[in-house]
């Protein structure tokens, strides 16, 4: 049997590594290995570790949707609290992921000033958020650690994914902010930034928030 180390394993932006029969005991030892301080993305499931690179046009992406997830609940005064891409995971369902972006809104108190996370006692994001370029969000991790709404960016359009009884099913609207069309605008805006710039799209974006919520 050959052992390779982590240090010995490259994964190229774009592409992804997939590890096989990998216990929970060995995951929790390549995420410590691996650290915080990486570029790289994990899922793990039920024995089956993938380790991703992201392409510099999915950061971009995941960073302008953030931002404009974040002048949402601003403008219509929700607090938040973002945990960015921290790895989430739980022991009893054999899973974990690291998403792109993920907020806590619904429970953002019950967050306030946490540096671990116990997912045993600490409730999911309300909000996740994933960019898929050259792969696709594995929502099976997802319904596993209950995370009520999940965003995914794929092909210049937003779809947005509602956990009922344990499954995703697709919706049109989005049950955080469920009186603005943010399918239609985030898609919009998102285009819009790759010819006019981040910040010019971004500040567009605000405006249309601030002028959809004045006309109701």
């Amino acid at each position: 049997m050959v052992t390779l180390e982590l240090r010995q394993i490259s994964v190229p932006p774009g592409q992804r590594v997939v590890l096989c029969n990998i216990s929970w005991q060995e995951f929790e030892a390549i995420l410590q290995e691996l650290d915080e301080h990486r570029a790289t993305r994990l899922a793990y499931h039920k024995g089956t570790l993938e380790i991703r690179m992201p392409l510099p046009e999915h950061e971009v992406s995941k960073e302008i949707i953030g931002d404009m997830v974040k002048i949402l609940l601003e403008e219509l005064d929700m607090d938040r609290e973002c945990f960015g891409s921290t790895t989430f995971k739980r022991e009893d369902m054999a899973a974990g992921i690291e998403p792109d972006n993920c907020f806590y809104i619904q429970n953002h108190r019950l967050m306030i000033g946490k540096t671990r996370l116990d997912l045993t006692v600490d409730p999911p994001p309300d909000l996740a958020i994933e960019v898929d370029i050259t792969s696709k969000t594995q929502l099976d991790i997802y319904e596993c650690l209950g995370v009520p709404e999940l965003w995914r960016y794929q092909q210049g359009k937003l779809q947005i994914s509602i956990l009922q009884k344990g499954k995703y099913i697709d919706s049109q609207n989005s049950h955080i902010f469920p009186q603005l069309p943010v399918i239609e605008a985030i898609s919009q805006f998102l285009e819009m930034s790759k010819t006019t710039g981040t910040s010019p799209a971004i500040r567009a974006f605000r405006k249309w928030v601030r002028e959809a919520i004045a006309t109701g």
